[in-house]
């Protein structure tokens, strides 16, 4: 069981990272080039305002990051089959925020940004389902903000990969921690009827 609570610690120590990236990269969406006006304005694509990474990919992956990270620095041996079934439940609630990151990066960079164009402020790629990504030509479309397609596309590409990552590491705990849970109990039994 010390083997699971180092691996869960390391779980938690690479998910903390992954979180803080997601809020940084939901921020950065929020100021196109570092502008505030577009914010001001109310100039942002739609699924911006969900903060996907802000909320799903980082606010809430905190929360099983610093569970797991605790979990390996627990010496208490009085139950270790209750602790690992709060490092699923830990490992549950972060794998709805991956997942919420995620869905919502991915619906964002469907519809394409918000910005000016000849008609005005539009989003010009809305009804393409997203295939003006491997059109680089028509992004010039977008007059202002200046280069807003290229500041999107990376930005929520990076919240998709970060969303994927920590949704591998809780999965891992959640097996983990599952099984641990379920079979720790098992050992015991075992070990208590051999001794008998």
């Amino acid at each position: 069981m010390c083997c699971s609570f180092g691996f869960a610690r390391s779980l938690g120590l690479a998910l903390l990272p992954l979180a803080l990236c997601c809020i940084l990269a939901n921020l950065l969406l929020l100021f196109p080039m570092g502008e505030t006006t577009y914010i001001q304005e109310n100039r942002l694509a739609s699924y911006i305002w969900y903060f996907g990474g802000l909320g799903g990919g980082g606010l809430l992956m905190l929360l099983p990051a610093v569970v797991f990270i605790t979990l390996g620095k627990c010496n208490c041996c009085w139950n270790e089959s209750l602790i690992m079934c709060g490092s699923v439940l830990a490992a549950v609630v972060g794998l709805v925020g991956s997942s919420y990151c995620f869905v919502m990066s991915g619906l964002t960079l469907v519809q394409g940004p918000q910005c000016f164009t000849s008609l005005g402020w539009t989003y010009p790629f809305a009804d393409q389902g997203g295939r003006y990504l491997l059109q680089p030509e028509i992004w010039s479309q977008c007059l202002q903000p200046v280069h807003i397609v290229e500041w999107n596309v990376t930005l929520l590409c990076v919240l998709l990969g970060l969303a994927v990552l920590e949704f591998i590491i809780c999965l891992l705990q959640l097996g983990s921690g599952l099984v641990n849970a379920i079979c720790r109990p098992c050992c015991y039994k075992q070990e208590y009827s051999l001794n008998a």
